[in-house]
């Protein structure tokens, strides 16, 4: 079973925010004193830490992935997997198991401890943004399990409306599961007239590298029902939260791949790869189905309907 990456091991999100601040308003004191001094060598001090500042704070991972018409390709592949393919893998071997309940504390906490990484049914006030229902995405670029979950974003969403300005990137070098392929929802937009998407990437090329920070809402979302404090963290509608990737996709199954072989194997049923990544989007897809009231019907196929039904109740 696949786990999810963010977990108390490491700092929690609001200890690396407050570094993050306790860091910026250090630097900010520095620069008050240098500017006191009247020294032309402290200011051009001040100059240059504030450009290493800006730098660091901007630090997405780089990305040896395709761009241009190469990007385009790609994209287009993974965004357009024909319904006949997905009606194929249909739960791509996703357990039952990790399709739980989550209205009380005690099975939330069941949920985070017994099995990890899972979608909850939790039932709670809807979230909705311009008058649509909302999903929200917390995660990181350094986050392997993040990388493998992009895909399958990617391409579930993409039955709803179309994202634009989409560009690719990997994890951590240094985490487990290092470089996994994936994209980045960084500079991207979605439009859809059924759902909207709201991406936040928290962290960049490391886990201490604050890329994008939650409003209070969001965050008080993620502690609501993040128990573990885990990325991915995706609320659907405050319908279902789901916490990491679902079984049996892994970032595992991703290394070594390319952009284009990810996107080749989401376009073939036969595929372990591309059943567990499908798997995972046809999960998300009859989510938010079951949000938008099964529209449009090209995404809320009988196929996918059948998948709402698994859902715990």
């Amino acid at each position: 079973m696949g786990k999810a990456s963010r977990t108390k091991q490491d700092d929690t999100r609001r200890e690396r925010v407050a570094a993050q601040r306790e860091a910026a308003r250090r630097a900010e004191q520095r620069k008050r004193i240098y500017l006191a001094g009247g020294s032309i060598l402290a200011v051009a001090i001040v100059v240059v830490a504030f450009v290493l500042v800006k730098l660091n704070s901007n630090g997405s991972a780089a990305s040896n992935g395709p761009t241009g018409a190469a990007l385009t390709a790609v994209t287009k592949q993974v965004t357009g997997v024909p319904a006949s393919v997905t009606d194929k893998v249909a739960d791509g071997g996703v357990p039952k198991g990790v399709l739980v309940p989550g209205e009380t504390s005690a099975q939330l906490s069941s949920a985070n401890s017994n099995v990890q990484s899972f979608i909850a049914t939790v039932n709670g006030t809807p979230l909705n943004s311009g008058g649509k229902p909302e999903v929200l995405y917390l995660g990181g670029e350094y986050c392997p399990f993040c990388a493998a979950e992009r895909w399958a974003l990617v391409n579930a969403f993409s039955r709803f409306g179309t994202f634009s300005g989409l560009k690719t990137t990997h994890s951590s070098s240094t985490d487990v599961y290092p470089n996994t392929p994936t994209y980045t929802f960084v500079g991207s937009t979605y439009t859809s007239k059924y759902v909207t998407f709201t991406p936040v990437e928290e962290f960049g090329a490391t886990s201490s590298t604050v890329l994008q920070t939650p409003t209070a809402a969001q965050q008080a979302l993620a502690t609501k029902y993040d128990l573990n404090g885990s990325i991915p963290f995706i609320d659907l509608g405050n319908k279902y939260v789901e916490i990491g990737n679902l079984s049996p996709l892994s970032p595992s199954m991703l290394t070594g791949k390319t952009w284009a072989q990810v996107a080749a194997a989401m376009n073939d049923p036969t595929s372990a790869l591309g059943k567990a990544e499908i798997g995972n989007a046809n999960y998300l897809t009859a989510a938010v189905c079951s949000l938008t009231g099964n529209q449009p019907a090209s995404a809320c196929t009988p196929a996918i309907k059948q998948l709402e039904a698994n859902f715990a109740k």
